[in-house]
């Protein structure tokens, strides 16, 4: 690696230098390989560094093995003047512990070290004296009694599980010991029950006498980090610094259950895939939602959920007509309207027509409608339920057609993006016939024929940030104003909020939006088992994040949740269906096919009408 290669390296490396180790703390071993070893293992926040020497010729090489020597490779040029020179910078804090291995005698090897540490002395710890790295002699070590004939910033690891009463603790740093001699564990799978107390009882019994553990030679990888961060392995063994930090500084995050609980509602099956007249049809998007965010909220709401109540399900492929990964505008175009469309797009082909929505087309067989969101009412999901417009980002036209849609009620928020500085749209909602109510509570009573709600100016918080249980009233008020008349309707029921989880990587907001997303779906099939002619459909416009769940525990309700992104991938996303034929809707089959499954049923039944 040449000289301007390495400064812009470094150059890249230092405001990583700046993080702080999280609770689980990592070894880099085999650091050595790397092209910039010491600048690899300290920018990733490496709580303890090894470095394997060899002497050679009075210098000390780095290297495993002689075969691998090279001139330039030194104790004091691959590590000890890059700590200087870190110190120099005033790049983070010199706190971790420089593990020496010695491969070759130990005397002449402690000589030599002895005297190249003297030249760094003012970087060095001294235990209850002076902060600085932690060195530590590994490997072949000298003799337990002449640990005090070194200056007292050197110390040692210990490598046996015999602990004789004169033990020179004062010198002894931290119990290093061979994965292997424990467990055959491969890192794969799980470790097994025996291998695994084996390995805690090791770990008590190191701690028990005040000292940190390695093992050396163990399993390495994302589940065996977890595995021994969860048994409380000190110094976790890694060959991988960038990956092993990346992993375990997010494990405290990724790692979620929940409080919130709600009831689950047990369906009645009556009617449920029974050749019945369609006369209620609620679909309900989980934005953002596939199945590995249905399962971790299933397992954090003690694994089980009112969702996962039902018996007909199937799978939904969600391509746009202009891209392998969907964006909401498109994935919901579809839904709404039975045809594909581009990206960004808002109830237009991608010719530029617009394409008549279930709204627009449900107004001919006398249905009423409404959209529920936890979205602005402009966003993409609900917006394609009304709205016709080359850009979702064209947030003045679609506001613009909500007063020239047939909606009956929409509840959500955004109230700000109908009071533009141009123009007022507030008045042409209500001079197109929309009460706008003041309290969700007023629904239950109102004798508005067409209904609307601002939950807020901007956007609604997140569940974690005070808005528990407000898609389960909105959607309560929401079926009991449209089922006041005598005349069918369809409802759209937007949980918006999974989607922003998937986008932030935090597995708290996914799973939180989750159980929320799911009480309200009881709500929804308690409706259907009162009214038998109500056909309910969940699913979701595209999974967000490409989460995966490595591991869980169902006794705490506990759920790791690893994402592959923050953007949407082309996963196919689960339907749910209940109800009036709901058989219909198993299957694998394009988002396209939902409208014309739905308008099939209603043609069934209303065609003359």
């Amino acid at each position: 690696m040449n000289k301007s290669t390495i400064i812009c390296f470094l150059v890249f490396l230092f405001p990583l230098v700046v993080k702080a180790q999280g609770e689980y703390q990592f070894h880099s071993h085999n650091d050595y390989l790397q092209p910039v070893p010491f600048w690899t293992a300290y920018a990733n926040g490496a709580a303890s560094i090894e470095v394997d020497v060899i002497l050679q010729e009075g210098k000390l090489m780095v290297a495993h093995e002689k075969e691998t020597i090279s001139a330039n490779k030194t104790l004091e040029s691959l590590y000890l003047a890059p700590m200087r020179q870190a110190k120099a910078l005033g790049i983070g804090e010199l706190t971790f512990q420089l593990l020496i291995d010695i491969k070759t005698d130990a005397d002449a090897s402690m000589e030599a070290i002895a005297a190249v540490l003297e030249d760094y002395e003012e970087l060095l710890a001294v235990p209850g004296q002076q902060h600085g790295v932690t060195v530590v002699i590994s490997g072949n070590r000298p003799r337990l009694e002449d640990y005090d004939d070194y200056a007292p910033y050197i110390l040692f690891d210990y490598q046996s599980l015999d602990f004789p009463s004169n033990l020179p603790w004062h010198r002894i740093a931290l119990v290093s010991l061979p994965f292997q001699r424990f467990s055959v564990w491969n890192g794969k799978g799980r470790l097994v029950q025996e291998e695994k107390q084996k390995l805690e009882g090791i770990i008590q019994k190191v701690h028990a006498v005040d000292r940190p553990i390695r093992f050396w030679g163990a399993p390495d990888s994302k589940t065996a980090w977890k595995a021994f961060a969860d048994m409380g392995i000190d110094f976790i063994n890694t060959d991988m610094p960038f990956e092993a930090s990346r992993y375990l500084s997010s494990l405290n995050g990724n790692v979620v259950s929940s409080q919130h609980r709600h009831e689950i509602y047990h369906p009645q099956f009556k009617v449920d895939g029974a050749a019945v007249p369609v006369t209620q049809i609620i679909l309900m998007i989980g934005d953002g939602n596939g199945l590995a965010q249905i399962s971790a909220g299933m397992y954090a709401h003690g694994n089980q959920l009112n969702l996962t109540q039902l018996r007909h399900i199937g799978l939904v492929k969600t391509q746009s007509a202009d891209d392998f990964t969907t964006d909401s505008a498109a994935g919901a175009t579809a839904l709404a309207t039975g045809q594909k469309a581009n990206n960004r797009a808002i109830g237009v082909s991608p010719d530029g027509k617009a394409m008549a929505n279930l709204p627009e087309v449900l107004e001919q067989y006398s249905f009423r409608s409404g959209i529920v969101t936890t979205d602005h009412i402009t966003g993409a999901t609900p917006a394609s339920f009304y709205a016709h417009r080359e850009d979702r980002g064209m947030t003045a036209g679609i506001a613009e057609d909500l007063q020239k849609s047939p909606l009956d009620l929409f509840i959500g928020g955004g109230k700000n993006d109908f009071l533009l500085h141009d123009r007022e749209l507030i008045e042409p909602l209500e001079a197109a016939g929309f009460t706008l109510i003041k309290r969700l509570e007023s629904l239950q009573t109102s004798t508005a024929s067409k209904a609307g709600y601002f939950a807020s100016n901007q956007g609604l918080p997140t569940v974690e940030k005070g808005r528990e249980g407000f898609l389960k009233e909105a959607t309560s008020g929401a079926l009991s104003f449209l089922s006041k008349e005598e005349a069918p309707f369809f409802l759209l029921i937007e949980s918006a909020m999974i989607d922003t989880g998937g986008h932030w990587n935090s597995a708290d907001t996914v799973v939180e939006e989750e159980i929320d997303f799911d009480d309200a779906i009881g709500e929804v099939i308690s409706f259907a088992d009162a009214h038998p002619g109500t056909l309910v459909l969940i699913t979701a416009d595209h999974e967000t994040g490409g989460a995966t769940l490595p591991q869980g525990n169902l006794e705490k309700g506990e759920v790791e949740i690893n994402f592959d992104t923050k953007d949407h991938t082309g996963i196919m996303v689960p339907i749910f269906a209940y109800g009036a034929h709901a058989d219909k809707f198993i299957g694998v089959y394009e988002n396209t096919a939902i409208f014309d499954k739905v308008m099939e049923l209603v043609k069934q039944y209303h065609d003359g009408k």
